[in-house]
């Protein structure tokens, strides 16, 4: 009998040894993952350097509710300029090359384009007598080719462009001219916890017809300029029809306006490219709570384009003064991102 307990003693001893060993090893392993994780960089595409610390920083300090600089979930809202921050926006705006595209498409349709401006520069791919139109010129394209349709019909366009459409220089389709390290700054904000916001010049309607499966920000959260809109109830099936009429415009001061409006809180963290964006970045300046600017600076005019103070797209003037009189971060394109476009990575 004495034998026998003896055996059950050692038995025991040498399954709770076993056991023992495997529970180490698997918090060993969970602890290497855990290390691992923390490890990973959620801005692979950004070199290392002041932008990326400042970034860091500021994150770790505002969702860190032991500090002082503490912001809560509910307030966390980042807004981001689309053309020019998000994705290119040279030689001009891509919605532009949409309506330049849609004129081309529609012509058949009208016969009077021919002699008429700004449509017969459109149709003889005169984009000097183009520019000599002015904003006049552009707004009567726009009408043209982005209103007289419903909603529905406008997205379908939109997203049948967007599939075949290619840059004229780059050579690519424009949804390949987005900014890698721009998404990753989208997915890193809104892993703690920030609801990231598109408040473009750009018209709301476009945007909203492909940008939310690039970007990951729902439709609700895209802001933009705005053409007039009637309803109607079209015998039972209803649909919203677009006017030829600018109702609102999301650029300078119209920024605030409409973060106002529609958010309804200043962002915390806030993100352009050019001198339109600078009210936007002043109003989130202002936040009680400890708040981010960031500039995007294009440097590079071998993988890209160099521009700021001169530029006729996406000036930059005013907005860099104020961003190194503030101290707010400016990204050096050139010399922040390892790469630039999403198809690069």
């Amino acid at each position: 009998m004495r034998q026998f307990r003896l055996i059950n003693f050692f038995t025991f001893i040498l399954l709770a040894s076993i056991l023992y060993s495997c529970n180490t090893e698997v918090q060993q392993k969970e602890t290497s993952d855990n290390v691992q994780e923390t490890n990973i960089d959620p801005l692979p595409s950004w070199n290392e350097g002041k932008t990326k610390s400042n970034i860091f920083t500021y994150v770790e300090s505002v969702t860190d509710k032991g500090s002082t600089d503490f912001i809560p979930i509910k307030d966390r809202i980042a807004t981001f300029d689309n053309d020019g921050n998000l994705w290119s926006e040279q030689p001009a705006y891509f919605q532009l090359f949409f309506a330049i595209d849609r004129v081309k498409a529609m012509a058949a349709d009208h016969p009077e384009w021919a002699s008429e401006q700004p449509f017969k520069a459109v149709l003889e791919n005169d984009m000097e007598s183009l520019a000599k139109q002015g904003e006049h010129g552009l707004i009567q394209l726009v009408m043209a080719t982005h209103a007289g349709n419903t909603t529905e019909e406008f997205k379908a366009d939109v997203q049948d462009w967007i599939k075949t459409a290619l840059h004229p220089s780059k050579k690519v389709t424009y949804d390949q001219l987005v900014y890698q390290p721009m998404l990753e700054l989208l997915q890193y904000l809104r892993a703690h916890d920030f609801k990231t916001y598109i408040v473009s010049g750009g018209g709301v309607d476009f945007m909203r017809a492909f940008v939310t499966e690039i970007y990951g920000i729902p439709e609700e959260q895209i802001i933009g300029s705005r053409i007039k809109t009637s309803f109607d109830y079209n015998d039972g099936n209803p649909v919203i029809k677009r006017l030829p009429e600018l109702e609102f415009i999301d650029d300078k001061e119209g920024k605030p306006l409409n973060i106002q409006k529609i958010i309804g809180k200043k962002p915390v963290f806030s993100s352009g490219n050019s001198d339109g964006d600078l009210q936007m970045m002043q109003w989130a300046a202002s936040n009680k709570y400890k708040s981010f600017m960031l500039y995007v600076h294009h440097t590079d005019a071998e993988r890209e384009w160099a521009y700021d103070r001169a530029s006729h797209i996406g000036k930059l003037d005013k907005g860099l003064d104020q961003a190194l009189k503030d101290g707010w971060t400016v990204i050096d394109m050139k010399n922040d991102w390892k790469v630039i476009y999403t198809f690069e990575k």
